[in-house]
Order: C-alpha cells, then structure tokens, then sequence
C-alpha cells in the first residue's frame, strides 16, 4: 500500500498552495452532479427528513455546528 502511495505521489507535482488540478475535478464533478438530475429528489428528501420526526434532531445539530463555526479555531492558538 504504501508503495502504491509513493508511486501515485511520485507521478503527481506539487502545485503548490491552491491544487487547480483537484479544484478542477472536484469542479468538474459537482458540474456532473448537478446535472444528473439527483439534486431535486435529494432536496425533497432532505426537506421531508427536516419536516419529519428527525427534524428537531437536525435542527440541533445545526445549531451545535453553527455555534462551533463562531469559536476560534483552536489550532491557531498551538505554537
């Protein structure tokens, strides 16, 4: 395994801060998801699950998340 790692890093160059090619696939296949026509059916469910019984769970953990997104970021402060 860590053979097929190094002989798949020993192909790729270093781009440097900012992968273009990663952005570009990441890019291209967001592209390909939005046009396969899975984002409305995966929209609904997902608006049935917050209307539904798991809705008050979902709820929270938004909250939750949205909270922690306001904290600093405690990798800043090690050193």
């Amino acid at each position: 395994m860590a053979e097929d790692r190094k002989q798949q890093q020993g192909s790729q160059q270093n781009e440097g801060e900012g992968n273009r090619t990663a952005a570009r696939q990441y890019n291209e296949g967001a592209t390909q998801h939005a046009r396969s026509g899975k984002v409305e059916k995966q929209a609904r469910e997902a608006a049935d699950a917050i209307e539904g019984p798991e809705g008050p769970s979902i709820e929270r953990a938004r909250q939750e998340s949205a909270k922690r997104a306001k904290e600093e970021d405690p990798q800043l402060k090690k050193g």
